[in-house]
């Protein structure tokens, strides 16, 4: 078997101001310079980098010199390369993170024309399958949807949810975690998607705290798994497979910036218990891949942490969206996300093809074979 190592790809998206920073007349602090986020001093701030035009359709673009990234910009930088990874049998991951109010449901949903990398890759995925042009292959796809709200799993497009909610468990042969009763939908097309999602989305848990009107309470998991299925010429068939994790994780927040009291306050200390509980599993991901030895990983702290193991530590292509303000208001919190950040892209992960362990060999004696060619 081949394993290939694959860092986890880590990019940093940093919204236009928003109204209550220009009521503040809040200054910016972040410079985007290639490869490079830079965070600056809030008593001696950057110009603002924000730059864009709405087009007669809604969507946004950038003007000319404009460091405006759009919607289909964040796809083609990372949702293609998501995509690309799922035709190659791997599993990938992609989730968002950063304070609320940072933008990352606009980066992971959208709004509006403005459609995220979510249901752009959906919608992408659909069309690949509709060029197909081969007799011998056809495709099967499932969608689900669920939230992490209060360390308790509810199913998005359940019409009733179990009280406490459904159980997560763990598979005793693989070691990974699963949602016990989880509705797996079949789809064929991405209007079939679309309309799940929009399900899903009315039934996600919100609500208004002074740093954002529609804050997100709970973590957001879509999962697609995407099978490959070819008939050779003696009508036996192989299949390849990859499940997409797509997750919009709740925002980081402070209570006196939000203003949270009762169960918004409760709210916010889970949230940022099970972001305390994935900022460990990361740093301790990070040392396994710096070489350290004996590392415990607490992957059972959360259920978030539960559920994202593979796609942290697994077998998964992995991207992660730190979403940011550019705000000096926001320095403490954006400075922390950035430091997130930085200690994600340490990660490594060991991804590996989805495929029948027969075609597996095939296709490494194949590769031995060339090998074995050239230095002949």
């Amino acid at each position: 078997m081949f394993i290939f190592i694959f860092r986890v790809k880590v990019a940093v998206r940093v919204r236009p101001f928003n109204s209550r920073e220009k009521d503040r007349r809040a200054k910016c602090i972040i410079k985007m310079q290639d490869k490079m986020t830079m965070i600056a001093n809030p008593d001696a701030p950057s110009k603002s980098h924000d730059g864009f035009k709405e087009n007669n359709d809604g969507t946004f673009d950038a003007v000319s010199g404009s460091k405006f990234a759009s919607q289909r910009t964040v796809y083609n930088d990372l949702g293609k390369g998501v995509l690309n990874n799922a035709f190659e049998g791997y599993n990938c991951s992609l989730f968002a993170y950063g304070q609320t109010g940072s933008g990352k449901s606009y980066s992971m949903v959208g709004y509006g024309p403005n459609k995220g990398i979510v249901p752009i890759i959906c919608d992408e995925l659909f069309k690949e399958i509709a060029s197909n042009t081969k007799d011998n292959k056809r495709f099967e796809v499932t969608f689900s949807m669920l939230e992490i709200y209060n360390e308790q799993v509810r199913d998005l497009l359940a019409k009733d949810n179990p009280k406490g909610g459904l159980t997560v468990r763990q598979n005793a042969k693989l070691g990974m975690f699963y949602v016990e009763g989880l509705k797996n939908t079949p789809v064929g097309s991405y209007q079939e998607i679309e309309k799940r999602m929009e399900q899903g989305t009315a039934a996600r848990t919100v609500a208004s705290t002074n740093m954002n009107a529609t804050s997100s309470r709970a973590h957001t998991v879509v999962t697609i798994t995407f099978d490959q299925i070819i008939k050779d010429s003696i009508g036996s068939e192989t299949k390849k497979s990859s499940t997409i994790n797509l997750v919009d994780l709740a925002g980081s927040e402070r209570a006196d910036s939000t203003g949270a009291t009762g169960d918004r306050l409760k709210e916010g200390a889970n949230i940022n218990r099970s972001l305390s509980a994935l900022g460990n599993v990361i740093s301790a991901l990070a040392d396994v891949s710096m070489g350290k030895k004996k590392v415990y990983i607490p992957y059972r702290e959360s259920v978030l942490t539960k559920l994202l193991q593979n796609a942290l530590g697994g077998n998964s292509k992995t991207v992660m969206i730190a979403a940011l303000s550019p705000a000096d208001i926001n320095y403490d919190e954006t400075l922390s996300t950035l430091r997130y950040a930085d200690r994600a892209k340490k990660i490594k992960n060991q991804a590996v093809v989805n495929e029948n362990p027969l075609d597996k060999l095939i296709r490494e004696l194949k590769v031995y074979n060339r090998c074995f060619s050239y230095i002949g």
